[in-house]
């Protein structure tokens, strides 16, 4: 056999059990990282869709805080009413 037969039969070896594997290991390793990325994305679109769903009261929340605004308001009218006659029956209840 002549150098150049040497040569191209120990390159073929090279890559039959050198390079292949490595590639195929390489291969499998993509396709698992990959597998797990398509994993963690549907996990994510469900924990976002459970997020949009828990904050789709927030418009109804937000009318909750004008009408707690206005019944504050009124309470604060209360209040200055109740003193108002609170001072008026301690006024009645003193001794003249």
């Amino acid at each position: 056999m002549s150098v150049h037969y040497w040569i191209w039969a120990i390159t073929l070896a090279i890559i039959t059990f050198v390079v292949v594997p490595v590639a195929l290991y390489w291969l499998h390793r993509l396709l698992k990282a990959a597998c797990s990325i398509e994993r963690y994305t549907r996990e994510m679109l469900a924990a976002g869709v459970g997020i949009a769903n828990n904050t789709a009261a927030v418009p109804a929340l937000e009318q909750t805080l004008k009408t707690a605004g206005s019944l504050v308001e009124a309470s604060k009218l209360l209040k200055n009413a109740a003193d108002d006659v609170g001072s008026l029956a301690v006024d009645l209840a003193a001794p003249k």
